[in-house]
């Protein structure tokens, strides 16, 4: 049945063609917008230069972003009334968590790639080529959980509005969580405790891993952004499965 249902996924994806192309392009134009600016974009970050500190950025912004694109179309379909078929199988929460967080994901890649291949087509450079397939992967990876807020928000707030209100959030979550700019200070240690920081700083940590500490770069130590993704890993995917049961109860 999971394997099914994936198919079914992918193949309403594909006729919706906007929304996939929001998902797949957005991330990529955010990339030549924001690294491509003459100047500073070809200074040096870390191990590499400041475009691929932006492209491993948006990238990241943009897995998450596609994720709950994909994800959060759960509000629409319960109420066009898949929810309910769904309902009547013998599907687990768990599992049509599972499946989404799948389908999500995989489009979270695409879009990925295409944002990594644009950045070493315009000069995103590192100085090791591990750093690359590495950066790409945790990306990759911890978009999962984005795709669990979207299902959760999606099923808690069954209306066109929940898809909105998703991306909203998402872009508060980075702002504030030390995506777009760079924090110091008192925002910096708020930015700790939110979804977006620990998975673009453990994205970034392969480029910035040895930055010195007094050119006021430097990243935390690996595990704070480790603990903080994994605390919101948990927090989502209860939320996600949580939402599902519930909404499933109602119908």
């Amino acid at each position: 049945m999971n394997a099914t249902y994936i198919r079914i996924e992918f193949t309403r994806h594909l006729r919706d063609g906007s929304n996939l192309l929001f998902a797949l392009l957005l991330p990529a134009a955010m990339y030549l917008l924001f690294g491509t600016l003459p100047g500073y974009s070809a200074e040096e970050a870390g191990a590499g230069n400041v475009k691929f500190y932006i492209m491993v950025s948006m990238a990241a912004y943009g897995a998450a972003v596609s994720t709950v694109a994909i994800a959060g179309t759960v509000a629409t379909e319960t109420m066009q009334g898949w929810g309910r078929q769904i309902a009547m199988t013998r599907m687990p929460a768990a599992s049509f968590v599972a499946c989404k967080m799948f389908v999500a994901t995989t489009v979270a890649g695409l879009s990925s790639a295409l944002v990594f291949v644009l950045g070493a087509s315009t000069g995103a450079t590192v100085a090791d080529g591990w750093i690359w397939p590495v950066s790409y992967l945790i990306t990759l990876c911890g978009s999962l959980i984005f795709a669990c807020y979207g299902i959760g928000v999606g099923m808690l707030f069954k209306s066109e509005s929940a898809l909105g209100l998703a991306s909203g959030l998402l872009v508060f979550f980075a702002f504030f969580g030390n995506v777009f700019m760079p924090l110091s200070g008192l925002m910096l240690d708020i930015a700790r405790f939110t979804p977006m920081y620990g998975f673009v700083a453990l994205a970034r940590y392969p480029l910035m891993r040895d930055v010195p500490e007094f050119t006021g770069m430097a990243p935390d130590a690996l595990w704070i952004p480790v603990t903080n993704l994994v605390a919101w890993t948990v927090i989502f995917a209860i939320f996600a499965v949580a939402a599902t049961r519930k909404a499933k109860a109602r119908q």
